[in-house]
């Protein structure tokens, strides 16, 4: 069971996981939620019984048919109720334990998108490709942007109306650098801090393959093209 699958803090904090097939993962992921931090479990398609296990662990369960990341968050923040939203992987590659690293600065008004900033344990955690792959993109959004950002890590936190406000579209791996330059472009502050990555249970679905990366690419580089500078 998790520590707290509902809200009991004075600021508490909805984390959406958007889920594909995390039945092995999700006890452990479910398990470890921080104090004040609700859990809603996006089954964005599962063939296996991802949606059980997330409901018998006390997370509140939604279903989006349309598959993408960026749709499942989407349907993960239309449920939220709370101020400030945080996202994640379910896959247990993050510690959630550093939540609070994230979401701690908007809560106290510190920043508006606060990413984390994923250190890998080791290499199966982040496969050469993948990093090579983030490191390009985060160039080209420093240079875009003059951010100082190193990563486009899932695990983030925003306030529910900012990012309401920011009238996200993209379905697919495109909607966190969406997220990022429209926060930007508003004049949202973002900011980044560190967090551990560790290595995925379960078969990966984007960053551990090398077809999962180049879809991730092709998404954001559209992205980068369609949002002006």
């Amino acid at each position: 069971m998790p520590k707290s699958s509902q809200p009991t803090s004075a600021a508490p904090i909805d984390l959406i996981l958007p889920c594909l097939n995390e039945a092995r993962a999700l006890p452990e992921v479910l398990g470890s939620l921080p104090p004040g931090v609700r859990a809603i479990v996006v089954d964005n398609g599962s063939t296996d019984s991802s949606a059980e296990v997330a409901r018998s662990s006390g997370a509140q369960v939604i279903v989006e048919y349309r598959r993408g990341f960026g749709a499942a968050v989407q349907a993960g923040v239309m449920a939220a109720t709370a101020e400030v939203i945080a996202i994640c992987d379910a896959d247990g590659s993050f510690d959630l334990a550093e939540l609070g690293r994230v979401s701690g600065p908007v809560v106290a008004g510190e920043t508006d998108l606060m990413l984390g900033r994923r250190r890998a344990s080791n290499l199966r955690a982040w496969p050469v490709h993948a990093r090579i792959a983030n490191h390009v993109l985060s160039g080209l959004i420093r240079v875009r942007t003059g951010l100082e950002l190193h990563d486009l890590g899932p695990m983030r936190a925003i306030r529910r109306a900012a990012l309401l406000d920011l009238d996200l579209h993209d379905p697919r791996s495109g909607y966190p650098l969406e997220m990022v330059l429209r926060a930007h472009l508003t004049g949202l502050r973002v900011d980044e801090v560190p967090v551990s990555y560790r290595p995925r249970i379960g078969r990966s679905k984007v960053t551990g393959t090398l077809k999962g990366t180049l879809t991730a690419i092709a998404d954001m580089t559209r992205m980068l093209k369609e949002i002006p500078a």
